[in-house]
């Protein structure tokens, strides 16, 4: 039966893709044959839908139509063109307009483009019965170039390094964030031809510096990698010593570094090159190169860290006035050996909603006012902050209760807990032994409130630990006149016992600076302590802070 509508043009069948066509094409064929059962009784749309079908224009509609280059010699043609309006280019306008837009770099590399395309069969090809067939699934990219634009302003990098790779100047890295990351359209591996016309011979240095000349549009000529971009796994690190990229001979380009100070967070975004790594700022900035973590132990390895402090150092240990009688000599636990060999490089780092602190950990030089600090907050609130007891071996005074300044133990038993490791610190003073013991510090974290510590600098290893989870406040010495003020002036207030001399005070000032060299690195907050109300004020909203503002703490603690 013929259709009422046979013949009638349809709109709107014609199909975008080969594979759309040759797929509607077979199920046409399948549908077809079911509807010449249809009775003409039947519903109205299934009888259009046949006429549909059955037109011998749906059928022309969905013919495959493959498109073909007129010609693959056109940049020749072109060359043609313009020898011919050689003679008229002068005298007319029109003529020399077109002359220059035929001529322009970018129309050229389009033709070229064009005709490289036009000259090529890209039709699958059999496979080989003599090969494996899954090799013919692999895409083998074209070996066609690419024009890819970019503004910028001159002396603007544009966040890219190259290498040379098979006398070709090949992409190395792009920096995150920079003008090229963001642009997306170039990748590690693509080979760069031409800048703005040119090309752009073999020397790294050559094309860095035609690139930051270059302003406005800049148009490169490259042939692609096709190299799959794998997502990066982005690691934030504080910074355990400053870099300066101008000073360093071995970074690939200086322009591309990036200069940070020690205790600055970095947000490392690649890290795929061995020796240096892409990364900025947490606190904004574009991204740079940084030297890696094994790039920077290799340098540090062998090189002894100014400053170093060791246990025998008497500027931890010995008392103000030096008296041999009156040393205490601090030990803190399995640490020693472990602070000689210590690399500070970077350490890995994770943002943490506001959290309490369970340990609030003062440092500084003995004579500093960092004692005082302590017990002024003790006083300031009691609910909230707590201290340890001390232990020691020396007999009980008249007057004395166990627990109230002192836990008295024998000394044969704090020999032993102190050869179990059961003590934070401990020295002997006149004869007697006294020290902190890990598990008072434990009883007070227990018991809800933060524990405020004065202790020596070598305990900070030891304690810095998801257990203790502590803030570490140093407490640094002012100028040498500001602190000879103070002193003076708590001598008349009653607050200290003995004038210091000049000796005492400038070895007070070289301690705290010695201190604050090895370990300033684990510091959360540095106080100079000029006046000791407004140092106090300055560390409660510090601690308030922790309270209300998110905080960086080592990976450590959280996984």
């Amino acid at each position: 039966m013929s259709s009422p509508i046979a013949g009638v043009p349809v709109e709107g069948l014609s199909l975008e893709s080969i594979e759309e066509s040759e797929a509607h094409r077979a199920a046409m064929e399948l549908v077809i044959p079911t509807l010449s059962d249809i009775p003409p009784s039947s519903d109205l749309d299934l009888i259009f839908l046949k006429g549909i079908m059955e037109s011998p224009m749906a059928h022309e509609r969905l013919e495959v139509t493959r498109l073909e280059a007129v010609r693959e010699n056109n940049l020749q043609l072109v060359q043609e063109i313009l020898q011919d309006m050689s003679g008229i280019k002068d005298s007319s306008g029109v003529a020399g307009e077109l002359q220059r837009i035929l001529q322009e770099p970018h129309f050229q590399s389009l033709l070229q483009t064009h005709d490289s395309v036009a000259s090529k069969n890209y039709e699958t090809p059999p496979p080989s019965p003599l090969l494996d067939p899954t090799l013919n699934n692999q895409p083998v990219p074209p070996d066609a170039v690419r024009m890819v634009g970019v503004r910028k302003s001159s002396g603007e990098h544009l966040g890219v390094t190259f290498r040379v790779e098979g006398g070709e100047l090949v992409i190395a890295r792009i920096l995150h964030g920079g003008v090229i990351d963001q642009q997306g359209l170039l990748h590690v591996g693509d080979v760069i031809r031409e800048v703005n016309g040119k090309e752009v011979g073999s020397d790294p240095q050559a094309l860095q510096d035609m690139l930051r000349e270059a302003s406005g549009s800049v148009v490169l000529k490259i042939l692609p990698s096709y190299q799959e971009q794998h997502p990066l796994r982005q690691v934030f690190v504080k910074c355990h010593f400053g870099y300066d990229p101008s000073n360093d001979s071995l970074i690939p380009c200086k322009e591309a570094g990036l200069a940070f100070r020690a205790g600055d967070l970095l947000q490392i975004v690649n890290q795929e090159d061995p020796n240096w790594w892409q990364a900025c700022l947490v606190k904004g900035g574009s991204a740079g190169l940084i030297p890696s973590q094994l790039l920077e132990e290799k340098r540090k390895a062998f090189v002894k860290r100014d400053g170093e402090l060791t246990p025998n150092s008497s500027a931890l240990c010995g008392s103000i006035g030096g008296k041999k009688k009156k040393r205490i000599m601090y030990v803190t636990t399995k640490n020693a050996e472990f602070d000689r060999h210590e690399l500070l490089i970077y350490e890995e780092v994770a943002r943490m909603p506001p959290f309490r602190r369970k340990t609030l950990i003062l440092i500084g030089a003995q004579g500093v006012g960092r004692r005082s600090l302590k017990n002024k907050l003790l006083t300031h609130d009691s609910l909230r902050y707590g201290t340890t007891t001390p232990y020691t071996s020396r007999k009980r005074k008249e007057g004395e209760w166990d627990g109230q300044s002192y836990s008295f133990v024998s000394r044969a038993e704090m020999e032993q807990d102190i050869k179990a490791g059961r003590y934070l610190e401990h020295g002997e003073y006149e004869g007697n032994l006294y020290g902190t013991k890990i598990s008072s510090i434990q009883e007070v974290v227990a018991s809800g409130k933060m524990c405020v510590l004065d202790v020596n600098p070598q305990a900070v290893k030891v304690l810095r630990t998801a257990e203790f989870v502590p803030y570490i406040v140093f407490i640094g010495a002012p100028d040498f006149d500001t602190l000879k003020t103070n002193n003076q002036a708590a001598v008349e207030a009653g607050m200290a016992s003995k004038q210091l001399t000049d000796g005492e005070l400038l070895r007070i000032v070289d301690e705290s600076d010695r201190i604050q060299q090895a370990y300033g690195h684990y510091f959360d907050l540095s106080l100079v302590n000029s006046d000791l109300d407004q140092s106090f004020q300055e560390l409660l909203v510090a601690l308030e802070k922790l309270r209300t503002e998110p905080q960086w703490v080592p990976v450590s603690w959280v996984y």
